[in-house]
């Protein structure tokens, strides 16, 4: 199951169900993997730094952090996205706020199947990965 809801700010999420459907597509190309449980917190700048600081002493802004409660092939967790982040970053990479928010929910829920963004090799398959997932939502 797939939901959506706001930490500290209003923030109506278009294609609420397409994007659950996309999301479960997106896992089920994975061998094995089943969508569980997640939830989407969208929420502001400083609210997501409180939480980056809190639960992962870093002291910078961001726009996605991922809490990992898989269990086995049972992909589940909480994704908090932060909409002002997903706004500049779509001004900055000259996308679309929708293209960009999907791109942060995928980037999420690719971390929750195992991938990491740490070095340059793993960023640059999270991207090839986030690439392939953003061409089914198209499908």
């Amino acid at each position: 199951m797939i939901n959506y809801t706001e930490a500290d700010i209003k923030f109506r999420c278009k294609d609420k169900r397409k994007i659950a459907t996309w999301v479960k597509r997106v896992i089920n190309k994975f061998p094995g993997k089943i969508s569980g449980n997640m939830v989407f917190v969208f929420c502001s700048d400083e609210y997501l730094l409180e939480v980056n600081k809190k639960y992962l002493s870093h002291d910078y802004y961001t726009d996605v952090i991922t809490f990992d409660y898989t269990e086995g092939d049972v992909i589940s967790g909480d994704i908090l996205i932060s909409i002002e982040r997903i706004k500049e970053n779509a001004k900055g990479y000259n996308t679309t706020f929708e293209e960009e928010l999907r791109r942060v929910i995928i980037h999420g829920v690719l971390h929750l199947l195992g991938y990491k963004d740490s070095s340059a090799e793993e960023k640059a398959e999270m991207r090839r990965r986030e690439d392939e997932a953003l061409v089914l939502w198209a499908e």
